[in-house]
């Protein structure tokens, strides 16, 4: 232990030294959930600023280019742009998956916040059954979105 948390030479541990070691420890460990944060919203401002609807600007889905079907993040740049814009309906048209899915990584990302702010595990913040279920659903929105019965799915 560092003699920072002991007291006089005891042993013992004061409240003033683990709420500095606390503190010091939580600006570190905020680190990584602040730079997703910061290239997040970096790619977003691009993609708000840059419009994907006029060609040119973002290459072509290599999947739709070599298959001729749409994979499941197809009009994901469009969709947030639209969002970026306030347009929610049209985001949901282009893709309703990505729009969906930012609910839920919203939570993961504050449950990653909370569990290095307080010193937890770092084991997954997403439990292995949820990336099961996460894997089943993109699977199936691709392929229901390529179906004709799909067809309102597709970008």
């Amino acid at each position: 232990m560092s003699p920072l948390l002991h007291a006089e030479g005891r042993g013992d541990v004061t409240v003033a030294a683990l709420q500095a070691r606390a503190g010091a420890w939580g600006v570190r460990a905020m680190r990584d959930p602040a730079a997703v944060a910061v290239v997040g919203l970096a790619a977003v401002a691009v993609v708000a600023v840059v419009d994907p609807n006029e060609p040119g600007h973002y290459p072509t889905c290599p999947f739709l280019a070599l298959t001729g079907q749409f994979c499941p993040g197809c009009g994901s740049l469009r969709a947030m742009h639209a969002l970026a814009h306030g347009q929610l309906t049209t985001a949901l048209g282009l893709n309703v998956l990505t729009v969906l899915a930012l609910l839920p990584l919203g939570v993961i990302w504050l449950r990653w916040i909370r569990r290095r702010w307080t010193g937890q595990s770092r084991r997954s913040v997403a439990p292995a059954n949820a990336l099961w279920a996460l894997l089943v659903v993109v699977i199936a929105f691709t392929v229901v979105r390529n179906l004709a019965v799909g067809a309102g799915l597709a970008p």
